[in-house]
């Protein structure tokens, strides 16, 4: 697109903030960006026009370049990738820890195209079977691998690796693997976090299976610090001991199950508005940018 134009588009994009959801929209924003304080940008800043595909990874590059492009002439600090700690500058990016000093941790709705993948379920809940399922990418030393070594073989469980674990010769505990289809045939679905926010947790949210997980240490666009334990998911021990019981507590309680899978399902629902989640992303950019002076 021209400048001109988008810069237009950006302008009335912006007029639209009048509207009855604009407390909500106020409030993701401040949740996305909780600087509240100027701040001055050094030459290690960019602008949109610095960045390319070629040097830095192509799905991150394009989700910037979709907010990027209506401030042309905007500096701004930036970092692409799984990050799970809190930069000295104020940056922006797709992932940061949950925890009250991360100011400087400004999310931005990037990698999209991985991590916001919403399904439509098909299979009643009812219809499913009373199992939990999970399949994923694990080294040795990280707590995926003890979960799948730990309920291989448990019952009720289909907990295992997608690919041999690296850097071991013991058992992988591997079997293949699963596609969303597949592990939607089952009732129940643990959510693990990878690198930093575990993937599967959007489209699981968005299903008829009830997820499965520990209170999550990081969060993305998706405002995990959000979810409530026991009301929008099943609250695991951190490190998974109850997973058994809590299984056979909802193959028992299949009323209770229902009304977490409900909330979980009108959580996701926020996140449908195109129109609206672009303005919201407009509107952190706005303000990283009126904050940096």
């Amino acid at each position: 697109m021209p400048g001109f134009i988008v810069s237009s588009a950006h302008k009335k994009l912006l007029l639209r903030l009048e509207r009855e959801d604009k407390e909500y929209i106020k409030s993701r924003v401040d949740y996305y960006i909780k600087k509240d304080v100027s701040f001055v940008l050094s030459d290690q800043a960019v602008s949109i026009k610095e960045l390319s595909p070629r040097k830095v990874e192509s799905a991150y590059y394009y989700d910037m370049l979709e907010v990027g492009r209506f401030f042309p002439k905007a500096k701004f600090y930036y970092l692409f990738g799984d990050i799970t700690y809190v930069p000295d500058v104020p940056s922006l990016l797709k992932s940061r820890p949950i925890q009250n000093e991360n100011q400087n941790s400004i999310l931005l709705k990037l990698n999209k195209v991985r991590h916001f993948n919403f399904i439509e379920d098909e299979m009643t809940y009812g219809d499913k079977v009373d199992q939990i399922v999970w399949r994923g990418k694990s080294f040795t030393t990280h707590h995926r691998y003890d979960v799948c070594r730990k309920y291989f073989n448990a019952p009720n469980c289909d907990i295992a690796l997608s690919n041999p674990a690296k850097r071991t010769y013991e058992t992988d505990f591997t079997r293949g693997r699963m596609s969303i289809s597949e592990q939607l045939q089952n009732k129940f679905i643990l959510s693990m976090e990878g690198n930093d926010v575990a993937t599967n947790l959007k489209w699981i949210m968005s299903s008829n299976s009830l997820c499965f997980m520990r209170q999550p240490r990081y969060e993305t666009w998706f405002m995990e610090g959000t979810l409530i334990p026991d009301f929008h998911y099943v609250l695991l021990k951190d490190d998974f001991s109850d997973l058994l019981e809590k299984v056979k507590f909802y193959i028992e309680n299949p009323d209770l199950a229902k009304e977490i899978i409900a909330n979980a399902n009108e959580y996701v629902q926020q996140f449908f508005d195109e129109e609206r989640e672009r303005l919201i992303s407009l509107l952190v950019m706005k303000k990283y940018i009126d904050l940096s002076q």
